[in-house]
């Protein structure tokens, strides 16, 4: 009857040892970042001055397709990179042209093969 009850209590604390040795605290919440930097454009929107060509406004190089030089500028952006760089250069008149904005993004953008983001506003 002694060895029974050694070999149970054995049991419980080999059962209670494993059972406890496993525990694995939950990670801490994370925190809420506050250094939120308003987005950039990674592109230089002086050069996007050609996409006046887009608009069908001037004509500055003859026999090179408005396409090339302003969709090149923006291609490997994403759509919101790509709106973010037009507003801006729509923004500071790079065009020249006192433009409705909206219109003129979306029809550079949707020209480039881009679309202009849900809920986008100009900043």
């Amino acid at each position: 009857m002694a060895s029974k009850s050694a070999l149970l209590i054995a049991l419980n604390i080999l059962f209670f040892t494993v059972v406890t040795s496993n525990y694995v605290p939950c990670p801490p919440p994370p925190t809420k970042s506050h250094n939120h930097k308003p987005p950039k454009c990674p592109r230089d929107t002086l050069k996007l001055g050609v996409c006046a060509n887009v608009l069908g406004l001037v004509n500055v190089q003859l026999g090179n397709p408005a396409k090339t030089p302003c969709c090149s500028l923006i291609n490997g952006l994403v759509d919101l990179e790509a709106a973010l760089c037009l507003c801006t250069a729509l923004k500071a008149n790079l065009l020249g042209i006192n433009l409705n904005i909206p219109i003129s993004l979306s029809l550079i953008l949707n020209y480039c093969g881009k679309g202009v983001p849900n809920g986008f506003v100009c900043p």
